[in-house]
């Protein structure tokens, strides 16, 4: 079920904050709506809306004392969309919560349930969480590939062990080698990725990316501001170095946002960084899920992510 945007005065738009909480395992807590409300039976996540005069994070704890029961420890700002539906139009403030106190368990009537992102078996689901069930099945972090530098030989054994190390999401980039090597270095990323688990994107065209036998293509920002459609395939990613590029990303439904340079880079040593304020900034406004890159480790994630990140994505530091 798709829905349908359309502009809507900002005083017409409620305010509502929905949590994401995240086990260990990766599970997601998804509720029923009680049967008093607007779509009940359908499933969502927990939240509810702003008070006036309260912050999103202290509206946060609040709904999720009333609903679940708990206490929140962390809870990390994650991405803002706005859906109009029938009855009203809603700017959802989405936060995974990583940490909480107690045991969720309901308050006001609902059914609960963990689910795998990946295999959500209850319905329906509210329209406006199938993107978000998406999102979440990407992984915290992004290897691109760095095979010109590495030697290609060199980089598939780093892959191999990176893959071994829990690295499910890859993009193929090295767009200097000729065009024979490098889709041969696409299709054995693919081959190697895909039988561990791991989803290739190929930053380039559809064609190459289909001829690889990858998942999805990643466009810089030059070839997304050519696009006013989404390519036609499976995942979608788009490298942003500001708003309004990161605000075309989602227009064209891409699936996530490389934000970057956020810290300074052996790459372009010298070049202005965004820093932490303004990426944090750009990633809470963001409808579609961002990952912090440039001057980034793999060490990194629980601090991009307490900055409004996804993830991390590393080109060095994916292969060390």
């Amino acid at each position: 079920m798709r829905v349908l945007l359309r502009p809507a005065p900002m005083s017409a738009v409620v305010e509502v904050v929905a949590a994401v909480l995240v086990r260990p395992d990766g599970e997601i807590l998804l509720a029923s709506r009680p049967a008093d409300k607007v779509y009940a039976g359908y499933w969502e996540f927990p939240g509810g809306k702003v008070e006036a005069g309260e912050t999103l994070e202290a509206a946060l704890g609040r709904e999720l004392a009333e609903e679940l029961g708990i206490g929140v420890v962390r809870a990390c700002r994650w991405i803002t969309r706005v859906f109009a539906y029938t009855h009203a139009t809603v700017r959802l403030n989405f936060f995974r919560v990583f940490e909480w106190t107690g045991e969720p368990h309901p308050r006001e009537g609902q059914n609960f349930s963990w689910q795998a992102p990946g295999a959500v078996a209850v319905a329906p689901l509210l329209p406006a969480n199938f993107p978000i069930v998406k999102a979440l099945t990407l992984p915290p972090v992004l290897g691109i590939t760095h095979a010109e530098a590495l030697g290609v030989e060199t980089f598939l054994a780093r892959l191999d062990a990176a893959l071994a190390g829990g690295l499910r999401l890859v993009q193929v980039r090295d767009k200097s080698l000729p065009d024979d090597m490098r889709l041969q270095l696409a299709r054995e990323t693919v081959r190697r990725a895909h039988a561990a688990g791991a989803r290739v994107l190929v930053n380039g065209s559809l064609d190459l990316a289909r001829a690889a036998g990858a998942d999805g293509v990643h466009l810089d920002a030059g070839a997304a501001a050519r696009l006013d459609a989404r390519p036609d395939c499976t995942w979608v990613g788009v490298s942003c170095h500001d708003t309004a590029e990161l605000t075309h990303a989602a227009a064209i439904e891409a699936d996530f946002a490389l934000l970057s340079p956020v810290l300074p880079t052996l790459t372009h040593p010298g070049a202005p960084t965004l820093g932490w304020g303004a990426f944090a900034a750009l990633a809470a406004a963001s409808p579609i899920p961002v990952y912090g890159l440039g001057g980034l480790e793999r060490s990194d994630v629980a601090l991009a992510q307490s900055h409004g990140a996804h993830g991390v994505a590393l080109l060095r530091g994916a292969w060390t």
